[in-house]
């Protein structure tokens, strides 16, 4: 063999070799990574070959698949009672990344979860029947919340104190997941949902913090008990009126002037919404005090998962004492989610313990085998004393019966709760925020809830927008329907 031929032979061999090599590392080390890849509508094709399995609620699937007609993809995603639920459910679309519940448990309900095969499954390979999700929605709660919310934009939490079941999340303006199922019309209906100024599908339950304005005087309160700043709610504090802000030539006014709120005691405070008593309370506690306080009730958690995570609701941290004064009356840079206002009147309800909040209570295999049981993983954790939150419900029950909150009154029920309206836009030039939290106990069920409202924009007159008058009839519609009997 000549010099030339036999160089050629190498080189040729040489090149199946590195052929040969890198097939080798794409078929056992890139392989998996290409499966996933989304862009590999393999995936898409195996997923929507066969009926997903379900989201439950109250023992009712509100999820479903039905046929398809001239597709690769044999199957989609169909929604019962879909703007009802859009919030919890989220979407599974054929064309764009599942959400919410439907996202977190993609596996579950397409059948791929380890957990979910038999031993035969895993000998074969085979993807096993799906399992399905048991949410803790009460139907009738969502559905209070929805109706009353109506064609307000805002968002609604309500949780059992006593275990930490999510009873309702609602968003308004919501949307039809059922829409985005299909990947031949997915694409319409999604750049319809984007470009809609409304934002449809933002999840203002969980996902949309905002300044909490008055309801955060709660938490004030609380670090001021806890602390030994005054003994009772009943105390009469050290609170000109109004408060000069320091370091400032500004005073922080009330909204009702005439209002007793020259050194009003905590339950006079929140009884009439006293903004110089928190402002000053604040200053008084120092941000560092108020902060610890926020973050037990869950503010700066920016890994609180219900399983959905939710978005953090922060306290800030570095402020002059001015702007830690502006906190005291849930403003500068305090934002809060409802959840996280739900959260802290569950606190406040539960005896100063705080049970992790969850609208997922099982995940179950095809033929209803509990995987999991978030029920039973629930913790508790507590936030003030037992003496401390029986305080703050006395106060509490003080703003609904004869202070700003009365349109929360639910007949046969105790209900305690605290009005916010939060400023919104520069110099407070825009639409305020009101806002709404509450705990409800049944005289006769001995049933419980917490809730928080927001209601974000609504047909009212600038005028007319205030927690009592907005938020507060949306969470009596909510504690009515969560404590019946």
């Amino acid at each position: 063999m000549n010099k030339t031929i036999r160089r050629a032979s190498v080189f040729t061999l040489l090149l199946v070799l590195a052929l040969l090599g890198r097939a080798t590392w794409v078929q056992f080390y890139e392989g998996q990574a290409l499966a996933d890849d989304k862009d590999n509508r393999r995936n898409a094709i195996e997923t929507y070959s066969a009926p997903l399995g379900n989201i439950i609620v109250a023992g009712r699937s509100i999820t479903g698949s039905a046929p398809t007609k001239n597709s690769d993809l044999k199957y989609k995603r169909t929604y019962t009672d879909g703007e009802l639920y859009a919030a919890v459910t989220g979407y599974a679309s054929q064309a764009y990344a599942p959400t919410q519940l439907e996202g977190i448990y993609t596996d579950l309900l397409n059948g791929t979860d380890s957990r979910l095969k038999s031993v035969l499954d895993t000998l074969t390979n085979q993807r096993a029947d799906p399992g399905n999700v048991v949410t803790t929605i009460d139907p009738d709660v969502q559905k209070a919340a929805y109706d009353a919310l109506g064609d307000k934009k805002g968002g609604a939490v309500a949780i059992d104190p006593k275990t930490g079941r999510i009873l309702a999340v609602v968003s308004t303006p919501s949307y039809d997941p059922s829409s985005l199922t299909d990947a031949n019309t997915a694409g319409t209906a999604w750049k319809k949902l984007t470009s809609d100024p409304e934002k449809p599908l933002v999840n203002r339950a969980l996902r949309q913090p905002l300044p909490p304005g008055s309801t955060f005087k709660l938490v004030v309160a609380a670090a001021a008990l806890e602390d030994g700043l005054y003994s009772s709610v009943d105390e009469r504090t050290d609170s000109p009126n109004p408060y000069p802000l320091p370091g400032t030539s500004r005073s922080l006014d009330n909204e009702n002037p005439s209002a007793p709120c020259a050194n009003a005691s905590i339950r006079v405070a929140l009884q009439y919404s006293c903004n110089n008593v928190f402002g000053k309370m604040a200053v008084d506690l120092g941000q560092d005090k108020v902060k610890a306080m926020a973050d037990k009730f869950g503010f700066n958690d920016d890994e609180l998962d219900v399983p959905v995570r939710a978005y953090t609701s922060l306290y800030p941290s570095d402020m002059y004492p001015s702007e830690t004064a502006l906190t005291g009356i849930g403003q500068f840079d305090v934002t809060a989610t409802p959840l996280q206002m739900a959260m802290v009147s569950a606190a406040i309800a539960n005896g100063g313990k705080l049970v992790s909040p969850h609208m997922v209570s099982q995940i179950t295999n095809s033929g209803g085998d509990v995987l999991q049981n978030y029920d039973d993983e629930a913790g508790t954790k507590e936030i003030v004393s037992s003496s401390t939150a029986e305080q703050l419900q006395s106060a509490m029950r003080t703003v609904v019966e004869k202070g700003t909150g009365t349109n929360a009154q639910v007949p046969g029920a105790t209900v305690g709760g605290k009005t916010g309206t939060a400023q919104h836009g520069e110099n407070n030039s825009q639409v305020p925020y009101a806002w709404f939290t509450s705990y409800g106990k049944s005289g006769s069920s001995g049933k419980e809830v917490a809730v928080a409202v927001v209601v974000e924009q609504s047909d009212a007159a600038r005028s007319e927008v205030s927690g009592n008058g907005l938020a507060a009839p949306v969470a009596r519609a909510m504690m009515e329907a969560a404590l019946k009997d």
